[in-house]
């Protein structure tokens, strides 16, 4: 079993890295897309460190650079923000008043150039944050599919509202409309897709938009500058490279921003809407935290419980907020379950992000692995212990995974999302005792339930459905498929996220309404007939 020895003997000698997979050159962005154009930077920048270390000639191991991006500040963000309030226009510019099929179009150009950077794009998720190069294709491959699904939506949702409607002696013709001007924050465990989640459908309802990179996985952007360039008006997406704490106040106490798009803390969204001088205009589409749990009945398969659990607490290093990240198991079973459990946490390989069938990659940034051995330190002090061999054991950014039982009230892991590579495990002698875990959870996003009994895993869904806003049976917990929603209670989300519920969150209903007359109606078809009005007209995209 590996210790910290080990553990650094896994991270190469620069001139170990297979070629394929090197980047050409660090990538120096100095550069921000502002009103359509790449503005230049020629002040501070920070360093990009790749989460993997490299071999030094001594023996030692360090992060290895792999670029740098602008540092900027409140006159940048002002700039970027003041470009796209002049691309909304108060609800006038060229891009909320577009044809819905032309804006579609706008985002297939997008789609195609985007696609061209797929290889790069892919080898920068996986430098930056870690992620092994299979997922960061899955990654990018995802959105991709993403956004063509949500291309797909808005067709089925425009051409549902391609018609009047008559009631009670008005003609009423009801369209999605955009909010205007939208924030929009990302996170580093999926930079590109859960970006996107928001990023997309904000563009395609017609708003504009103020993009700030998350604080990890910011430079795979840059090769995508010129492709929004290129496929939108100008003002459209600008982008702003600066310390979130410093801006990101600034334009939300504008009150310029209509919508603040955010995945991150709940903290963070808190401090945030508090800013804005009428937080009642301020529309909030929020991922925050998750503290999901598997409750474990006496009666699971235990192989599939332990695979299913394995995965969906360290898929990615468990930095998902969908990860299972507290595993309640019935005492009649929990130490079955902890010797298998350990037995197949042994066979994940542990490695560098490129290596074929790797499980456990770097984490990005040393505060993480401090943050996990505090955890620990913190279990074990109150009773806990570490079950699997050198379960915790670390080497800079590489950390090995840490079951640790049992896990109890007031313990950081009891109730701190970890957002790594522990596993806390608690027992429970009655099932009530689960769902009081669940029930006084401050989070509220999934719970898995694991059992084969129908009368018992009936009985808990009833009272889990209201919750958390998904139960998963058997199977661990996970956003996909897109087209299914993705939300949750609690300190865990606000709005709804998904291929349609997205749409809806990025936009609000509007209609024209007039007296169901003659002449309403003579009026109404030379709009349409004529093609005087983008709002009033029977088009039906294909």
């Amino acid at each position: 079993m590996p210790d910290s020895d080990s553990l650094q003997k896994l991270f190469p000698a620069l001139s170990d890295i297979p070629a394929e997979v090197r980047l050409k050159a660090p990538i120096h962005q100095r550069v921000s897309l502002v009103d359509g154009e790449l503005v230049p930077w020629d002040g501070a920048s920070k360093t990009v460190l790749s989460p993997v270390c490299v071999r030094q000639p001594d023996g030692s191991v360090e992060q290895l650079e792999i670029g740098s991006y602008p540092v900027m500040g409140e006159p940048e963000s002002d700039a970027a923000l003041d470009a796209a309030v002049r691309a909304y226009d108060a609800g006038r510019g060229a891009w909320p008043t577009m044809k819905v099929a032309e804006r579609i179009a706008c985002m297939q150009d997008f789609i195609r150039r985007m696609v061209a950077q797929r290889e790069l794009v892919v080898n920068l998720i996986m430098w930056e944050i870690g992620k092994s190069l299979a997922d960061s294709a899955k990654e990018f491959d995802r959105t991709v599919t993403y956004m063509t699904q949500t291309i797909d939506a808005l067709k089925e949702l425009d051409n549902g509202n391609s018609r009047f409607v008559i009631a009670e002696g008005t003609i009423g013709q009801i369209r999605r409309t955009p909010l205007g001007v939208v924030l929009c924050m990302g996170p580093y465990n999926y930079p590109l897709n859960e970006t996107f989640a928001t990023l997309i459908p904000a563009l395609l309802m017609g708003n504009t938009v103020v993009f700030k990179p998350p604080q990890y996985g910011t430079l795979l952007f840059e090769p995508l500058l010129e492709a929004f360039r290129d496929a939108f008006p100008k003002g459209v997406i600008n982008t702003i490279y600066a310390p979130g704490a410093v801006v990101v106040p600034h334009m939300l106490a504008s009150g310029k921003i209509n919508v603040l798009a955010l995945i991150g803390s709940s903290k963070v969204a808190d401090h945030l809407k508090k800013q804005h001088p009428k937080s009642h205009r301020l529309r909030a589409i929020l991922g925050l935290d998750a503290k999901n749990a598997a409750i474990v009945l006496p009666d699971a398969d235990l192989e599939l419980t332990v695979k299913e659990c394995l995965l969906g607490a360290l898929s990615f290093n468990g930095q998902r907020c969908t990860a299972l990240k507290m595993l309640l198991v019935h005492r009649s079973i929990v130490e079955r379950f902890l010797a298998r459990f350990t037995e197949e946490l042994a066979k994940m390989k542990i490695g560098m992000p490129w290596e074929k069938g790797v499980g456990i990659t770097p984490l990005p940034g040393m505060h993480r692995t401090a943050y996990m051995t505090d955890a620990i330190d913190d279990a074990k002090a109150k009773g806990a212990r570490v079950v699997n061999e050198s379960g915790g054991v670390f080497c800079k950014t590489l950390f090995y995974p840490a079951v640790v039982y049992p896990v109890s009230e007031g313990m950081k892991l009891y109730r701190e999302e970890q957002f790594g590579p522990i596993i806390p495990v608690a027992p429970f002698d009655d099932v009530e005792t689960a769902l009081d875990y669940v029930t006084t959870s401050d989070h509220g996003q999934q719970v898995s339930i694991f059992g084969s009994d129908p009368e018992q895993i009936g009985a808990l869904v009833d009272p889990l459905v209201n919750q958390v806003c998904r139960v998963n049976i058997n199977c661990q917990c996970q956003r996909g498929p897109d087209v299914f929603p993705f939300a949750g209670r609690k300190d865990s989300a606000e709005g709804t996220l998904s291929v349609t519920d997205a749409l809806r969150a990025f936009s609000i209903r509007s209609m024209v309404a007039a007296k169901q007359t003659d002449g309403s109606k003579a009026l109404l078809d030379a709009i349409v007939s004529e093609h005087y009005s983008k709002f009033v007209n029977t088009g039906f995209i294909l």
